[in-house]
């Protein structure tokens, strides 16, 4: 529902516009000077203010109300009433910025078209704005992640067990107005959680306001203050006028601060005060501005750890992790990479015009045995190569296995894809040392593979593994890069073969 606030002086006139308005839908507010309008403008702006031209009150007339409003915010539409109407009070006023003006006596219908009117242009002017600071952002490297038709959970792509659990988080944080902290590594998707809790919740809604991604790590401090908050014409050199900063256009919306843990003190000490107190200043100026913006914040650092150093302030990081949401490393869903790769693939082939690639049994293997350091990125960066570059209906194993190369050179590495024999194809990737007649196993000693089938291989490294880890399934499978539940059917199935010790 549209807020208008209404002048004047005349408390009969003012009750008059008030109840007008009020049965025409709109959610109605009362000043009765323009001092109070002020105040009331800082605290909470309306979608429009309807006020009275002659006014005796503090602050002076409807013009000066007019005109100080702008320092405030300048595209708020204001519809100016008199009784004395002429060509050159008209003039200035819109000289000033109103958007209309009214004669008295006028019929309610009249005014009621005006105000709305002027709500539906204050409305595409906020649009235009968000658009071009959506822009902006862009430019700035904040990612995107998910395509333009996926709205809500439709963004969140995977039905593992560590997936479901964080659907229900995103379902269970969307319904509050808290403040939401998204954690996890580079890559993991933190962006298309936070755009999906944003539009579940009432924020997303026809009656809400916008979703605005920023990127703190792309900017240097003074940059970034006057992006997040704003600045007064003069404020700087450059500075030629006032400028809306993303937590006034984000205002009834949702702002995500990409990065957080990388600002400064002094923004880490501002954004304190807007998340306590819900107003800030512009750059440049003392006048508090009141907000309504729910953050979501997201960090690929360890936050608790950054606070016992003394990089990140305490108090703010209490005020962030009010409810906290983890993302797992793609590692540890490898069951979704499939469709992952088939959401990938579509989206290229959508963009592309073509028929979506289809990925052999063998070169999903490949992937759900990789280690995934950059994640899901990572693995949007592989699919789209392959669908680009495979000759044929389907990407082959053989094309994308040099591109899984290791995490910590960035070198590609041959790999040898040590498969089970039970037909699902799942098993481990281990790298082939140049020049040996082996591969190095989880303790350091050689595992030799001239003429020794794969899954010797495979079984050999595995028990190594296990013994390393005392027995222990979770750390062994994790060292290993494949499930628990893999782990134990293969042990399972090699007990009834006999070719392990039964006591594995």
């Amino acid at each position: 529902m549209s807020t208008v606030l209404v002048v004047d002086d005349k408390e009969m006139l003012r009750d008059s516009v008030s109840q007008t308005l009020a049965r025409a839908g709109f959610d109605v507010a009362t000043a009765a000077d323009a001092n109070s309008a002020l105040e009331q403008i800082a605290r909470r702006r309306p979608d429009a203010v309807v006020t009275d031209l002659k006014m005796p009150g503090p602050g002076g007339g409807g013009l000066d109300l007019l005109e100080q409003a702008r320092t405030i915010d300048d595209a708020i539409p204001f519809v100016v009433m008199t009784a004395f109407g002429t060509v050159e009070t008209a003039v200035r006023a819109m000289k000033l910025g109103a958007f209309d003006y009214v004669t008295k006596p006028f019929e309610g219908d009249e005014l009621v078209i005006s105000v709305k009117r002027a709500v539906e242009h204050a409305r595409l002017v906020r649009e235009n704005a968000v658009l071009r600071s959506t822009v902006e952002t862009d430019r700035t490297g904040s990612s995107g992640g998910a395509e333009p038709s996926s709205v809500g959970l439709g963004r969140v792509i995977g039905e593992s067990s560590a997936m479901r659990r964080v659907k229900q988080q995103i379902l269970a944080v969307a319904e509050s107005q808290g403040t939401v902290l998204i954690c996890g590594e580079s890559g993991t998707g933190k962006e298309v959680v936070a755009r999906a809790v944003h539009e579940l919740s009432a924020r997303g809604g026809p009656n809400g306001g916008a979703f605005l991604a920023f990127n703190c790590a792309a900017l240097s401090e003074n940059l970034l203050e006057s992006e997040l908050f704003g600045h007064e014409r003069g404020a700087f050199t450059g500075a030629e006028r006032l400028r809306k900063g993303r937590f006034e256009l984000a205002d009834r919306g949702s702002l995500l601060l990409d990065e957080i843990s990388e600002v400064s003190p002094r923004i880490q000490a501002k954004l304190l005060r807007v998340l306590q107190e819900r107003c800030f200043e512009r750059v440049g100026s003392s006048l508090s501005i009141g907000i309504d913006v729910r953050v979501i914040a997201t960090s690929n650092r360890d936050l608790p750890k950054s606070v016992a150093r003394g990089d990140f302030r305490q108090d703010l990081f209490f005020r962030l992790n009010v409810l906290p949401i983890h993302l797992p490393p793609l590692r540890d869903r490898l069951e979704d990479v499939p469709a992952l790769v088939r959401h990938f693939a579509g989206m290229v082939a959508r963009r592309e015009g073509k028929a979506p690639r289809e990925f052999s049994d063998d070169c999903l293997t490949a992937m759900q045995c990789y280690n995934w350091p950059g994640n899901v990125r990572e693995l949007q960066n592989v699919v789209e190569r392959a669908a680009v570059l495979s000759r044929g209906e389907q990407v082959e194993r053989a094309l994308i296995e040099p591109w899984l190369c290791a995490a910590e050179t960035g070198e590609p590495a041959s790999h040898i894809l040590a498969a089970s024999a039970n037909g699902h194809h799942d098993g481990i990737l281990v790298e082939r040392k140049p020049h040996l007649n082996g591969v190095a196993g989880e303790n350091g000693s050689m595992i030799p593979v001239e003429g020794r089938a794969l899954e010797e291989i495979e079984r050999d490294a595995i028990v190594r593994t296990l013994t390393r880890f005392h027995g222990h399934r979770q750390q062994t499978a994790r060292a290993l890069g494949i499930g628990v539940r893999t782990l134990g059917l293969k042990l399972k199935k090699w007990k009834e073969m006999k070719l392990v010790e039964p006591t594995l």
